[in-house]
């Protein structure tokens, strides 16, 4: 078979893959795609090409009459999730997945230091020089919480929600999250959009890994805001359109909210002048939850793990259509 990357990495990496692909051929372009949001320009090698790693754009994906497998390179995959999108390679037998399980780990890692964090009041402690035994000391320890026995409401359940659930478990939170379609797998109580309302106004936390996608847009708005629990906590690893920022930090400043932790944006970064910063308790990361060390060489491993899956006729990981 033919696979052509449009992964930018280095020379020693392309060999890593050239390697483990092997005795299939590797198809490289001569300009690579940085993220799944880029539009460059579809090299015609691709149409060679029967298996696909990367971001390429959706037209280049549709044209193909060899394509038989296209694994996208991060976890987001926005340009491809339209229903038109769906129904094309649904009808040319086109299997299609994501890199989910590259992100999954050091994004659930970084929303539980998030979590832990606020619980024992870092932001606060991490600025303060008080002495033991000062009013301000006593205040930071009767502050500093638990998380275990409180309640988390995950929105957007996938692979990163499930392992942020294996990661609490020692915590021993009660966990509900929101999935459009139950499958009745999950590991814990889910609820549907239509009875989120009840769960925001119970939840001490709320996590946001919703995708970009035409129903997300701006789906934590004013109401959901206000439908959520008196100063609960909001995190969001998902993506920054999903949230109504001028409306999360009135809700802020209201007090309603206890405090919000983001590590996406829109846009990113945030310009300085946006009113997010002026709210002491928003805390902001850029976009770095997905990171890790040798982070190309992971996202290769489990291409190359999903390749002996399909070679076998096995189910994909992180299949998606």
């Amino acid at each position: 078979m033919k696979i052509f990357t449009d992964l930018s990495t280095t020379p020693e990496l392309i060999d890593y893959l050239r390697q483990g692909i092997a005795p299939h051929e590797l198809l490289l372009p001569s300009q690579g795609g940085a993220s799944v949001l880029a539009d460059v320009p579809t090299d015609p090698l691709m149409q060679d090409a029967d298996i696909v790693l990367g971001q390429p754009r959706v037209d280049a994906v549709l044209s193909s009459a060899k394509l038989k497998w296209l694994q996208v390179s991060t976890a987001g995959y926005t340009r491809y999730d339209t229903t038109d999108f769906r129904a094309a390679v649904k009808e040319k037998g086109i299997a299609v997945s994501n890199s989910s399980h590259v992100y999954d780990d050091p994004c659930a890692e970084h929303v539980l230091a998030f979590m832990l964090a606020n619980a024992r009041q870092f932001p606060r402690a991490l600025k303060s020089r008080c002495a033991n035994g000062s009013p301000e000391w006593n205040e930071l320890r009767r502050d500093s919480k638990l998380l275990q026995g409180q309640s988390l409401l995950i929105i957007g359940y996938g692979a990163i929600a499930e392992r942020v659930i294996e990661l609490l478990g020692p915590f021993r939170m009660d966990i509900t999250a929101m999935r459009r379609t139950p499958r009745g797998d999950e590991k814990v109580k889910i609820v549907t959009p239509d009875e989120v309302a009840a769960a925001l106004g119970k939840a001490d936390h709320v996590i946001n890994i919703l995708p970009d996608n035409a129903e997300s847009l701006r789906w934590f708005n004013a109401t959901r805001f206000t439908q959520m629990k008196p100063g609960a906590i909001y995190y969001n690893i998902g993506r920054g359109t999903t949230t109504h920022q001028d409306d999360l930090a009135a809700a802020l400043k209201s007090g309603h909210l206890g405090a919000a932790w983001l590590d996406v944006t829109d846009p990113e970064p945030l310009p300085d002048e946006h009113v997010l910063w002026t709210c002491e308790n928003c805390h902001i990361t850029p976009h770095t939850a997905g990171g890790q060390f040798d982070e190309a060489r992971v996202l290769i491993r489990h291409f190359l793990e999903n390749l002996a899956r399909y070679e076998k006729g096995e189910k994909l990981v992180n299949r998606i259509m």
